[in-house]
């Protein structure tokens, strides 16, 4: 008989995925050229040549079963080494390989880095606005998934809600940044004063809270020289990695999580995690692909262009009248709606063929969200488009 709640999940489809699918076939309809999709977070920069050229060089020069064989449970152990190294190099903390568990993708490091630090019936706390993914993410391994309201308008961590949500059953807490959707960096402030409660609310419950940093977007920063570390912070963090936006490889599903080298049990969790990989079958991510982005860990795809369409849709944003939040980083801008129900809000603007993301499912009601990773271009051709919504539903 077919798991029910598996099925259920048919019936609350991602509003994200429903809007990229509604654009693919508009798009066959008039010309995908002509329509404004800002729905999808995928990668729009090419990949690093470097990254290509040493994809080509493994498969030429290495033996094809030591290329395209089992990697070890653990992950490759040069590879661990590598990313440990580059880690220890940026942030100035003494990671080793063995505190390195490569997985394929972020989504694979959330999965292991979940289970490995709470169990049936503990919770973990989430910041809103958040991934919507997260609940699913959450809720497979049997935790309660509570969630922090957001912080309006910096979308910064609400730190006294924060403080109330955590009790006995807490297990850890689920951070993201740079922010997918709100495109917010956590402050040195916000995750001193985060440590801090963290801190005293383990010495009051007597057991670890473990921070789960996820940052996919960690590279992708456009005013500063880079986002503050949060395992700088808190020692019992685990950080969750991804390639898929840094180096423009969303398809080749690789990243790591990054066991905080004075973390409790900081020793074992990557053997931890290995375990967890025989029952839930994540295990044991490409080998070639982990060989190839072990040369260039320090790279990045051209983030450049992911800052001059925010500037660009910035601006016009807000000299259209939109309340919006400038982003510290990721490619998406986050705007509040010019109307309280952000899904009619997205809805209307379909007329005009703008594909915008209504945030209900990320926590953050009256906000939609815009994955601006797309050519440049057309950013700039969408301005018009969006000049004749406001104009025509709302009198701007």
């Amino acid at each position: 008989m077919i798991n029910d709640t598996y099925a259920r999940r048919l019936q609350a489809k991602s509003v994200i995925r429903e809007l990229s699918e509604y654009a693919t076939r508009r798009g066959e309809e008039i010309g995908y050229e002509n329509v404004f999709d800002y729905s999808l977070g995928n990668p729009s920069v090419p990949t690093p040549d470097k990254y290509n050229e040493e994809i080509i060089r493994l498969h030429e020069s290495m033996e094809p079963m030591a290329l395209h064989g089992y990697s070890p449970s653990n992950g490759i152990p040069a590879v661990r080494e590598a990313i440990a190294e580059s880690l220890k190099k940026r942030f100035d903390l003494p990671y080793e390989a063995k505190h390195i568990f490569p997985t394929s993708g972020a989504a694979g490091a959330l999965a292991h880095a979940l289970r490995a630090v709470s169990k049936q019936g503990d919770n973990i706390i989430g910041i809103a606005p958040f991934f919507p993914e997260y609940a699913y993410y959450v809720g497979d391994t049997g935790a309660e998934f509570r969630i922090v309201p957001a912080h309006f308008p910096d979308f910064q961590i609400d730190l006294t809600a924060l403080s109330s949500l955590i009790d006995e059953k807490t297990a850890a807490i689920l951070i993201n940044s740079p922010n997918n959707p709100s495109g917010v960096i956590y402050t040195n402030e916000t995750l001193s004063a985060l440590s801090d409660i963290l801190r005293k609310k383990q010495a009051q419950y007597g057991h670890e809270i473990f921070l789960i940093s996820d940052e996919p977007y960690r590279e992708i920063v456009f005013d500063m020289e880079k986002a503050p570390y949060p395992a700088a912070f808190y020692d019992n963090t685990l950080t969750c990695y991804s390639f898929s936006k840094s180096l423009s490889v969303p398809g080749e599903r690789i990243g790591y999580v990054a066991v905080a080298p004075n973390a409790k049990d900081a020793d074992i969790l990557v053997a931890v995690m290995a375990q967890i990989s025989r029952g839930i079958g994540h295990n044991c991510p490409s080998s070639s692909v982990q060989l190839a982005v072990s040369k260039v860990l320090d790279l990045t795809a051209d983030i450049s262009v992911y800052k001059e369409n925010r500037d660009i849709l910035y601006d016009r944003l807000v000299s259209l009248g939109f309340t919006v939040n400038k982003p510290d980083g990721t490619f998406y801008i986050f705007p509040k709606a010019l109307e309280e129900d952000a899904a009619a809000f997205c809805k209307k603007a379909l007329s005009y063929d703008l594909i915008l993301v209504p945030a209900d499912n990320f926590g953050a009601k009256g906000y939609f969200r815009m994955a601006f990773c797309i050519d440049t271009e057309k950013v700039k051709r969408s301005l018009d488009a969006f000049d004749r919504f406001v104009e025509a539903e709302y009198g701007r």
